[in-house]
This record gives structure tokens, C-alpha cells and sequence, in this order.
């Protein structure tokens, strides 16, 4: 926006002076008289003009260079927050990984292989995230949201996923021996060749869950499994799961 604009030129300060009333005034209607012609005199100078339109000219440039750098700035976000996940491998605690993980997966980033093992994910947000080959050796991911994640081949041995939202998820030749499924939702979850040896799936919602092809449910608890598929508990039970209270 251009603030400089043409002023006219001030009257003579004799016409001024004969409407001065008071005397007193005087000194300031002389300061501001000599205000008025400073104003003129630089409202006509073109150099003044010139470096007005190199202002606005900066920032029209400055504002190209932010959107041609952004995909540069989107690149550093995501290797700073790799880099978190990847300095707390295999320790325990939160250490930032919640968050670097649900703004990766925000912004579409595969998490295929990522190490998560013993982290504290309580509640962590990853719907539709793509974690195969994913390690979840005894990570807490209590009351995680995986809505249709896609966790194939992962290992989630010894994991708490007690309360979690799986519906949907992919957990397709995934080692699930001696987790804790305990009130999960795992409607319409993939547990084609996947292994649930010694798992807890009380009280678990298992809704249309694709289950034929289990490798092995030795020792689960399927104790109170809701809207489990005709024959699944009978099967289990058949092949060494338990059930009990």
C-alpha cells in the first residue's frame, strides 16, 4: 500500500501569520507551518517515490521465495521429526515420538519398519498409517487410534493395545503372541496368518474379522469376545485358546 501522495504547496506565512488570534500560538503554528513544507518537499521527491515501490517489490519477492522453499521446509520438518523417533529407539517413554509419528503420518509419510519398541504411545492418533514391518515389542499403545492402519508383518509381541481402535486395520502375518487385547475394537480387522499365541482378546469387538487363516491362537483368551464371526470362539477353543474371566 503506497503512503506517500502529492501535497499541495502551503500558503505564505504572511496569510498564515494574519490568522494567528493569539500571540502565544504563535511558536507552534510556526513549528507546524515548517512540518507543512517538509511534508511538500519530500511529497515530491521521486527518490522517496522510487523506494516505496522497491519496498513493495521486497515483499512480493519475499513472498515467492516462501512459497518456492516450502517444500524444502516440509523436507527439514520431517527429518527433525525422524530424527526424534529414530534418538529414542528402543527406550522407553514418550520422548516426542507421539508427536513426530502423528505428524508424519499426517502429512502422508510411510512409517514402514519404524522401531517402536517398549515406547509409551497411550492414545497415539495414526488412522490409515502404513506400518508394516513395524516393531512393537512391549510398547504401552493403550487407547491408540489405528482405524485402518495398515500393521502387516509387524511385530507386536508383548504389546499393550488394551482399548485401542483397530477397526479396519491390516494385521496380516503380524506376531501378536502375549499382547494385550483386552476391549479392543478390532471390527473387520486382517488377522490372516498372523499369530495371537497367549494374547489377551477379552471383551474385544471382533466384528467381521478376517480370521480363517490364523497361524496360531494357543493359550489366547477369547473370555467375553464380542460379535466374534460364527465359530471363531469354538475354533480357538478347538485349537488351545481359553476363556477365562
Amino acid at each position: 500500500m503506497r503512503v506517500q501522495m502529492r501535497r499541495e504547496r502551503p500558503e505564505a506565512w504572511e496569510e498564515r501569520r494574519a490568522k494567528i488570534r493569539h500571540g502565544w500560538a504563535e511558536p507552534f503554528v510556526r513549528l507546524e507551518y515548517g512540518m507543512e513544507w517538509t511534508a511538500y518537499v519530500l511529497s515530491n521527491w521521486s527518490f522517496l517515490e522510487v523506494l516505496e515501490y522497491l519496498g513493495s517489490f521486497g515483499v512480493l519477492i519475499a513472498v515467492i521465495f516462501y512459497f518456492a522453499e516450502s517444500g524444502d521446509r516440509l523436507k527439514q520438518k520431517h527429518y527433525q521429526a525422524w530424527q526424534v523417533i529414530n534418538s529414542a529407539q528402543g527406550k522407553g517413554g514418550n520422548g516426542g515420538r507421539m508427536e513426530a509419528l502423528e505428524e508424519l503420518n499426517a502429512d502422508g509419510v510411510p512409517l514402514v519398519g519404524v522401531d517402536l519398541s517398549a515406547a509409551f504411545l497411550q492414545g497415539v492418533r495414526l488412522r490409515r498409517a502404513k506400518l508394516g514391518r513395524a516393531n512393537f515389542d512391549a510398547a504401552d499403545a493403550r487407547a491408540a487410534d489405528m482405524t485402518g492402519a495398515d500393521v502387516e508383518n509387524a511385530n507386536m509381541r508383548s504389546a499393550n493395545f488394551r482399548g485401542a481402535r483397530l477397526e479396519g486395520a491390516s494385521l496380516q502375518g503380524s506376531v501378536l503372541d502375549d499382547a494385550d487385547f483386552s476391549g479392543a475394537e478390532l471390527k473387520g480387522a486382517e488377522l490372516s496368518a498372523a499369530r495371537l499365541e497367549n494374547a489377551d482378546l477379552r471383551n474385544a469387538d471382533l466384528e467381521g474379522v478376517k480370521w480363517e487363516t490364523v497361524r496360531s491362537v494357543k493359550g489366547a483368551n477369547v473370555y467375553g469376545v464380542k460379535k466374534a464371526p460364527s465359530g471363531f470362539v469354538e475354533w480357538a477353543v478347538g485349537r488351545g485358546a481359553v476363556r477365562v474371566e
